[in-house]
């Protein structure tokens, strides 16, 4: 039995034609969605999701290809696109009654975020960002040895069929590596939520990598078309992140600036996993970019 939310109703939406998320979803007023991250599932957000359910209704899903969501085969670069999985979210939220909603993104959670803000602006009034570089620019401050920390990103962007008998074959190792190496604070992900995360993400090497193959193709070129055509995001956006650029040589909030048109960015000290890790800095966070 996964685990979720404790308070929190699942709901199974079909968002595409044969495919499902599932979601929890729990209060009652203005909507707000929060998307995960890699390599976790809809319980990273149970701390804030809790807090503001007092006074919002708050869709928490499983992205496409993780958790208990339908994990459709990589049928072409469109099935993972960031273009493809923000198109799931508004078709979530609408389908619980939402056409309008706040959105909140960990990782690549964040990514698809993004996207549906760029695709779909009618719909999405606020947006968190939470530790991640936009696809476009993510990939072009990547530089020399000290760039290793992305590692995975050049593995599972290889052809389907070589990364992902490599990381079955090593899967608990491979995930652990992240969900250990990247928290600063590893009391913050008790060890029946590693255990979850662990277990979700065995079982869904193929559609993971998918998700990261994408990155390194499709959503790369939407990103550019974006750049050149000039869209940015409209609504008012909050970025949160570890100071990355500091090692990588990188200027973080000039980055994300020029995607918004209404941008408060901070640098963090806490590890990777925010909403585990500092859940009063994110709640604070959200909750001051709603009066926005």
């Amino acid at each position: 039995m996964s685990l979720t939310i404790p308070g929190f109703a699942q709901h199974r939406v079909e968002t595409a034609p044969g495919v499902t998320l599932h979601a929890a979803v729990a209060g009652s007023g203005p909507a707000v969605v929060l998307l995960h991250g890699f390599p976790q599932t809809h319980v990273m957000w149970r701390h804030v999701a809790a807090d503001l359910a007092r006074d919002h209704t708050v869709i928490c899903p499983d992205l496409r290809g993780y958790g208990a969501s339908d994990k459709p085969a990589e049928a072409d670069e469109h099935t993972y696109a960031k273009r493809t999985m923000a198109a799931d979210v508004v078709a979530l939220a609408a389908a619980l009654g939402h056409d309008r909603f706040a959105l909140a993104g960990h990782d690549r959670g964040a990514l698809v975020a993004v996207r549906a803000g760029l695709d779909h602006p009618d719909a999405v009034t606020h947006m968190l960002v939470l530790d991640v570089l936009p696809t476009l620019d993510m990939w072009d401050v990547l530089h020399g040895v000290d760039a290793k920390v992305a590692w995975h990103l050049y593995l599972m962007a290889q052809p389907a069929g070589v990364p992902e008998p490599m990381i079955a074959a090593v899967a608990d190792t491979f995930f652990a590596a992240f969900l250990d190496g990247w928290v600063a604070d590893p009391a913050a992900i008790p060890a029946e939520y590693r255990a979850e995360y662990l277990r979700a993400s065995r079982e869904a090497v193929p559609s993971i990598v998918a998700d990261y193959r994408a990155s390194a193709g499709i959503d790369v070129a939407h990103d550019r078309a974006d750049r050149a055509a000039g869209r940015t995001l409209t609504m008012p956006v909050t970025v949160v992140q570890q100071d990355w650029g500091a090692t990588l040589g990188y200027d973080a909030a000039a980055l994300w600036g020029a995607w918004s048109d209404d941008l408060h960015h901070r640098t963090t000290s806490a590890g990777h996993f925010l909403a585990e890790e500092a859940p009063a800095e994110v709640i604070a966070d959200l909750r001051a970019l709603l009066t926005r």
